[in-house]
């Protein structure tokens, strides 16, 4: 992960698939491999830039599902309530910025896009609720209200 970061790597990862694949990951890949599964918190503390996607349809497409697996890291089967390899956990704030900061970043449109600044475009949405002050048990359940393209209202729920 030093070497990652040492040469500008940027690590592509779908979080959703940290709970899902911890229900049979180990069995496959065995115990000294499970370390660094999925290594979030590691990545991002090795100085290494971390990219978060859907991988959908293999996975679900809202990034709120994304965000819920890399802040709990709690299995879908229950197996892993404190979180599979809890030690990966990251913050709502990284989870986010993995999102959107980093991903217009690794396509080099960060003077564009990826945050809210005067010049970019105004690309965001209206959220039900705001995922850094919600219980981590409901990221998944928040719902965009609106969502607005260079600055014009495209949906409105």
């Amino acid at each position: 992960m030093r070497k990652l970061a040492e040469l500008g790597v940027i690590a592509s990862m779908q979080p959703y698939h940290a709970i899902d694949d911890g229900q049979w990951a180990e069995e496959r890949i065995g115990p000294k491999r499970l370390p660094t599964a999925y290594a979030f918190k590691s990545i991002l503390e090795q100085g290494g830039l971390l990219t978060f996607g859907s991988d959908w349809p293999v996975a679900p497409l809202s990034p709120f599902e994304g965000i819920y697996a890399a802040v709990t890291r709690s299995t879908l089967d229950n197996t892993n309530p404190q979180g599979w390899i809890a030690e990966q956990k990251i913050s709502v704030e990284q989870a986010l910025t993995a999102y959107t900061v980093t991903n217009s970043y690794s396509l080099n449109d960060e003077l564009k896009r990826g945050t809210l600044e005067k010049g970019k475009f105004a690309d965001f949405v209206v959220l039900s609720h705001d995922p850094r002050t919600v219980p981590a048990n409901l990221i998944r359940e928040i719902k965009v209200l609106k969502h607005y393209i260079n600055g014009e209202l495209v949906y409105e729920y």
